[in-house]
């Protein structure tokens, strides 16, 4: 299971209202082969009281993933 559907359970788990603690038992239970940690649980539920409630990793500052030069044109 890849991380964007791994978060889209995180916000299931949050609209239905369940607590970081239930999220993590209920993941564990129904989808055992996951590692989702506690803290990233607790993570995505402070971005989603704060109103993201997108399931997309955020922009970060930095060195893009690719670079187009002339060399590899």
């Amino acid at each position: 299971m890849d991380r964007k559907e791994i978060r889209v359970l995180i916000i299931y788990c949050f609209l239905k209202g369940n607590n970081t603690v239930e999220a993590k038992t209920w993941l564990d239970t129904e989808f055992p082969d996951t590692a989702t940690g506690k803290s990233t649980i607790k993570d995505w539920y402070a971005k989603f009281r704060r109103g993201e409630m997108s399931s997309e990793d955020g922009e970060r500052s930095g060195r893009p993933k690719e670079v187009v030069t002339d060399e590899n044109m």
